[in-house]
């Protein structure tokens, strides 16, 4: 099966034991920005935007990355209809994203 580029994540391979836990932060991750989206709480999903962009690409996930810079400036601009495709986007990758190993860090 062809994977699209987009999702597809090399992780460090020294960082393998670590994926579990990180994908299982992602997942709640995704809770916690749909619960700030619901309660139209920005500073939160600025916040998590943030974390995002600064968590993702370390691990091998550069499209972690980038949503969750998108999601940190489409939440400083108060842009709900933006932060919910974004959001739905973020779920669609967590859900499909192959994952091989590459070279430590």
């Amino acid at each position: 099966m062809l994977v699209p580029e987009e999702f597809e994540a090399t992780v460090p391979s020294d960082l393998a034991d670590l994926l579990p836990v990180f994908m299982a932060n992602r997942q709640r991750e995704l809770e916690e920005l749909r619960a700030a989206l619901e309660a139209e709480d920005f500073q939160a999903l600025r916040y998590l935007g943030h974390r995002m962009k600064g968590l993702g690409e370390p691990y091998g996930f550069p499209r972690i990355s980038a949503l969750g810079a998108r999601i940190e400036q489409s939440a400083r601009e108060a842009e709900g209809i933006s932060l919910a495709s974004l959001i739905e986007q973020y779920a669609d990758y967590l859900a499909n994203v192959q994952i091989t190993y590459g070279p430590p860090s």
